[in-house]
């Protein structure tokens, strides 16, 4: 006879444990294995596997698995969200699966995007968004224009109050554009990103361009040439390697400090190679990064917007173990001068840095703004102002070092003593004036030069003469916009110890909403 106790124990053939894992298991799987190979035939990962390759393994736990948008039919609704840990520090993130809908984004799609973003804001956690969408869901219609929007707001309200972080992984095409445009820092894959605001077919529909999507959108033109890209990968996995490496050095968001490291290299190291650099003809170009290397820590220097404006250098460096916002002039480019692209390259790290409590460390060799009438014409003026605005609005400690040549407007917009640096230091073969010795004797001793019997030796004396009275650094520290002309083999413990009495720095802001940056 059946024990009635038993049979009140027994379970339906279908338990709901059962069923919670088959709606798991469907959610998990995308597309299907078949959809999966596609992205695969295409080398791209799947959202998952990216998300495996990104995250501290076993890390990762997911918010809103099981939401439905309209009409899709498929779990997750095309994006896979929630949180995990990047070198033991937890983060936010989001991955679009192209597996499901070709990762287009829905309501649903934006409302599990919104809430990792809210609570990121509210936790306050980096953001990672991994992004590889064919754009706006069409069959939504205005709900998934809405929910584009939805996104857009939430990245800006996170702007300057965490890190935030997208990759291209695939297509980003349309309004989409924006929400990646953004955030801090985007990375893109060599061959298959391709990011633009209306595609091939529609330009070559409305102006006659014939173009492909590399070429109108791809890494390649966007790391050089456009500056939306400011990371550039071989291949995702290399991609996500940079985002780890990224996160090391950023704190978790606007209140806190970046995490320090044990530093493993001498705070009083000196340099010989600085000390050869110094002593080279001032005419002959270099590249800064041999500056740079000789400055940081293990002479590691993870560069940011590498390929884009060249003639200026933004990166991160550790100094003592912290993390320190580098911005230098880069001589083998442009001579160093300053235009238009690398005003803004700068002005904007210079931003991210003052966001995020990261001291700012400028080098400065330029010889002034590069001239021409297409910079006049596209706004050197008003674009150009972005760096000064940059600048003073810093509220970060901020040490600057006169390398070889500072000229005119652009020695004032590179970190100087008159836009509120705390820390000014030059080596003693700087070059601080209103213009170069070259241009100067010919305002100034035109006359003199013309009527001398030997106008050329006249010329080299005169120069000789304005470059002792006018462009040397002690003029500048006699006036105090120096604080110290330093032996140039002692640059590096020089500005950790600058550093290490400005840690605590504190400026008071004025009461008001923002101010009008000009953009």
């Amino acid at each position: 006879m059946n024990d009635p106790k038993k049979q009140r124990h027994q379970h339906p053939p279908t338990t709901r444990l059962e069923e919670m894992r088959s709606r798991v298991r469907r959610a998990a799987a995308g597309g299907g294995p078949e959809a999966a190979a596609r992205q695969h035939a295409a080398g791209k990962l799947t959202a998952r596997e990216r998300i495996d390759l990104l995250l501290d393994a076993g890390s990762f736990e997911e918010v809103g698995l099981l939401v439905e948008g309209k009409g899709a039919g498929a779990l997750g609704d095309g994006v896979v969200a929630g949180f995990g840990r990047v070198h033991g520090r937890s983060i936010c993130l989001y991955a679009q699966d192209y597996t499901v809908w070709s990762g287009t984004l829905g309501a649903a799609h934006a409302r599990k995007i919104c809430k990792v973003l809210d609570l990121a804001l509210e936790a306050g956690l980096p953001v990672v968004a991994l992004c590889d969408s064919a754009g706006t869901r069409l069959e939504e219609g205005v709900d998934s224009l809405g929910g584009t929007g939805d996104v857009f707001s939430r990245h800006a309200l996170a702007s300057g109050r965490v890190p935030q972080i997208s990759a291209i992984l695939g297509p980003c095409a349309g309004g989409a554009v924006y929400a990646p445009a953004l955030t801090d820092f985007v990375f893109m894959i060599e061959g298959t990103s391709h990011i633009y605001m209306t595609s091939p077919e529609l330009a070559a529909a409305a102006t006659g361009e014939s173009c492909d999507p590399e070429s109108l959108g791809g890494a390649a033109m966007h790391g050089s040439r456009s500056g939306v890209c400011h990371f550039l990968a071989g291949s995702e996995p290399d991609c996500f390697r940079q985002i780890r490496e990224l996160l090391a050095y950023l704190p978790q968001n606007c209140r806190e400090r970046a995490k320090p490291v044990m530093p493993a290299d001498d705070p009083r190291r000196v340099s010989e190679a600085l000390g050869a650099i110094a002593e080279m003809d001032p005419k002959r170009p270099y590249r800064i990064h041999e500056v740079i290397w000789e400055i940081a820590d293990g002479h590691q220097f993870l560069e940011v917007h590498k390929s884009f404006a060249r003639n200026i250098v933004v990166g991160l460096m550790r100094l003592n173990g912290e993390t320190v916002g580098l911005v230098a002039n880069n001589p083998a480019h442009l001579s160093g001068s300053l235009d238009i692209d690398a005003s803004e390259k700068a002005a904007r790290f210079v931003r991210f840095c003052d966001c995020f409590n990261l001291p700012l460390l400028t080098l400065v060799d330029v010889p002034g703004y590069w001239p021409g009438t297409q910079q006049e014409f596209n706004g050197i003026v008003r674009k150009g102002a972005k760096l000064a605005y940059a600048y003073c609005r810093a509220s970060v400690p901020k040490v600057t070092v006169v390398l070889r040549k500072a000229y005119g407007g652009a020695y004032e917009v590179m970190g100087s003593k008159h836009i509120r640096a705390d820390m000014n230091f030059a080596w003693p073969g700087a070059e601080i004036a209103v213009m170069g010795p070259a241009r100067a004797v010919d305002v100034l001793w035109a006359d003199q030069i013309r009527a001398a019997a030997d106008p050329d030796a006249a010329r080299r004396e005169f120069m000789a003469e304005y470059s002792r009275d006018f462009a040397s650094p002690y003029g500048a520290a006699r006036r105090g916009y120096v604080d110290e002309v330093i032996d140039a083999r002692e640059t590096r413990p020089k500005i950790i110890r600058a550093l290490q009495f400005l840690r605590n720095k504190r400026r008071d802001a004025i009461v008001k909403k923002h101010g009008n940056m000009p953009l």
